[in-house]
């Protein structure tokens, strides 16, 4: 698919079906986050897929964003291996892990398949119900499948504002 159709058409699932992601697939969109830029080349993301019922169930737990998605990826980052930018007030952990979600989301659409960035849970209760290491903080959950008979973007999905109430040229 071309790439301003791919960001035109993307959007937010809210609903999936039950067909798998196929491996190849997933395999692309994780190559697409594993490819994204990071300050200094850390690559301090850490990508975590989820697709067993226990570890679905865990997620489920934490959010009622799942929707039923078969697959659901942990974007997370490792705070041990962070870029500190100059003045000491922020690193890249937040961006970086941001970068890749963001790649794995258009992979996804260019590949067929729906997603939905999800960021309403406790990521810390989620990182301890996962088990993960300490060093690490969840930045949010992808949601990927395919999205049940009927689904359509919400109503206000393109509704966009003009550029010229969102960029200044300086």
């Amino acid at each position: 698919m071309e790439f301003t159709q791919v960001i035109e058409k993307r959007y937010s699932c809210k609903n999936f079906g039950q067909r798998k992601v196929e491996d190849a697939k997933l395999r692309a969109i994780l190559e697409a986050g594993r490819l994204a830029p990071t300050a200094k080349n850390f690559q301090e993301q850490r990508i975590y897929v989820v697709q067993s019922a226990e570890g679905l169930a865990k997620i489920d737990q934490a959010t009622p964003c799942r929707y039923s998605a078969p697959t659901c990826v942990v974007a997370a980052f490792d705070r041990n291996n962070m870029f500190t930018y100059p003045g000491g007030k922020r690193t890249s952990g937040v961006e970086d892990a941001t970068i890749v979600a963001t790649h794995m989301i258009l992979a996804a659409a260019n590949e067929g398949v729906d997603s939905c960035w999800v960021n309403f849970f406790d990521p810390d209760q989620l990182a301890k119900a996962l088990g993960l290491p300490e060093n690490e903080e969840i930045l949010m959950l992808l949601d990927l499948g395919y999205a049940a008979e009927g689904v359509k973007p919400l109503p206000n999905h393109d509704s966009r504002k003009p550029l010229s109430e969102t960029v200044a040229y300086l």
